[in-house]
């Protein structure tokens, strides 16, 4: 069930997601060559715990997984999509991080992710966070009130499919609330004039995961959660929370 929020709610919402966003720009100042993405992990959690906020990621058992998530953030590098449990590996010159985050403030959730370079950067990976980061922005510039989710996932998939790029299959963004993960479901890919109509109060994550030789395959790694594109090939994540309003959509992950 669709659930739209108030503008209290709302407020609420917007203090999570700051948090959300403060623990995302730490981390990704503390990421460089030689740190292990357990010590980006301990950056995230004191964030969190300093604003009187709890992590949304740690413990969260959906149906599909072996056993509950065991980290603050996921960490994924390289050819890891989303989902990467933040262990001792160390990060090295060249790879291209993922940081996905979530909390919980006063019984309200923020979720968002980023994607960056550790040292030296190949253009290649450059274009790749840039066009994720792109695909992003037209999804939130598409999320007005009156317009439908259809009209979202293709101004998000759309250019993403032209320039060449994958899509991770049968994964989207979705609603956010009292839970990190509420309906609707938020495909990245749709036809216009299709799918259900955005209204005020409404609360999305949108989050484009693009893989860069165009392929949509992965596959799950041994962790049972780390999901790796099939071929081996980089990839990129963004995503925010963002609030459908009638002014626009406004961005609650952001500083």
């Amino acid at each position: 069930m669709v659930e739209l929020k108030t503008r209290r709610e709302l407020a609420l919402l917007r203090e999570a997601g700051r948090v959300v966003a403060e623990a995302l720009a730490e981390v990704r100042d503390r990421a460089e060559v030689g740190v292990t993405l357990a010590e980006l992990g301990r950056v995230a959690a004191k964030v969190i715990d300093k604003a009187g906020a709890t992590p949304a990621f740690l413990g969260y058992h959906p149906s599909w997984a072996p056993a509950p998530y065991p980290g603050v953030i996921c960490a994924s590098v390289n050819d890891a999509v989303v989902h990467g449990i933040p262990d001792h590996t160390r990060l090295a010159g060249g790879d291209l991080v993922s940081i996905d985050c979530g909390a919980f403030l006063r019984g309200w959730c923020g979720d968002a992710a980023v994607s960056f370079i550790v040292g030296e950067a190949r253009q290649a990976d450059i274009d790749l966070i840039n066009a994720t980061d792109a695909a992003l922005a037209r999804g939130i510039s598409a999320a007005q009130a009156g317009r439908q989710l259809g009209d979202v996932g293709h101004a998000i998939g759309g250019p993403v499919r032209r320039a060449g790029y994958g899509l991770l299959a049968d994964h989207g963004g979705h609603g956010v609330g009292r839970a990190m993960h509420e309906d609707p479901f938020v495909y990245n890919e749709g036809r216009p004039g299709h799918g259900y109509r955005l209204r005020p109060g409404l609360v999305l994550a949108l989050e484009p995961m693009l893989i860069a030789d165009g392929t949509d395959d992965y596959v799950t790694a041994r962790d049972g959660w780390t999901l790796r594109t099939a071929s081996g090939s980089r990839a990129a994540h963004s995503e925010h929370t963002i609030a459908i309003t009638d002014d626009g959509p406004e961005i609650l992950t952001a500083l």
